[in-house]
């Protein structure tokens, strides 16, 4: 739960406006991708507090959810490349897309978190493949990489969808035990 008094202030908002349109806001037929918002936090919390987050080392914490959700919106910042929230034309937040970099990551990952009620609808599908080409055309990237659990079916699919092979090379030991780099590559969007 986001907590009035920690809201930023008035003054604020300029900087604020500023740093977000700097993100750029990619559209679909269906859907937005758009700067982070201090109030989509409490709608993609759920991402990170329940069951669901079992896929990516969860369920966390208040603090851990909030730190992870930080960290996906500070590399905007820090690197010049993030995660965009996904929403509907009419506004409803569905989740999470974009590319990002933990300290663990050996290389760019490309990922996806959406809520439950936005699943099974194509979204994350739609999402992804408009930050793929973002990614591999307007960025330049040659390679992207994503981690997706071994037991997380969906996204093991929506990897595939995308054109991404597994690449074993990149995980070994135990976590190659448990997840399966999918590497993506320029013009493998299916």
């Amino acid at each position: 739960m986001i907590r009035p008094f920690l809201t930023p202030a008035p003054e604020a908002d300029t900087l604020r406006g500023a740093i977000a349109a700097a993100i750029p806001t990619l559209e679909t037929e269906r859907l937005i991708l758009r700067a982070p918002r201090l109030s989509d936090y409490e709608v993609l919390e759920p991402i990170w507090r329940t069951d669901r987050a079992v896929y990516i080392g969860g369920p966390f914490n208040e603090e851990d959810a909030w730190l992870d959700f930080c960290q996906a919106v500070a590399s905007w910042v820090l690197r010049g490349i993030g995660y965009w929230v996904v929403t509907l034309k009419n506004g409803t937040v569905l989740g999470f897309v974009g590319i990002g970099a933990e300290t663990s990551d050996p290389e760019l990952e490309f990922g996806w978190l959406l809520t439950a009620e936005a699943e099974g609808h194509g979204y994350a599908t739609e999402a992804a493949r408009t930050v793929h080409g973002y990614a591999f055309g307007t960025l330049g990237l040659k390679t992207l990489i994503s981690f997706v659990e071994r037991g997380n079916a969906a996204s093991i699919r929506l990897a595939q969808r995308l054109g991404a092979v597994e690449d074993p090379a990149v995980l070994s030991g135990e976590d190659a035990e448990h997840a399966i780099a999918f590497r993506h590559s320029k013009g493998a969007v299916q």
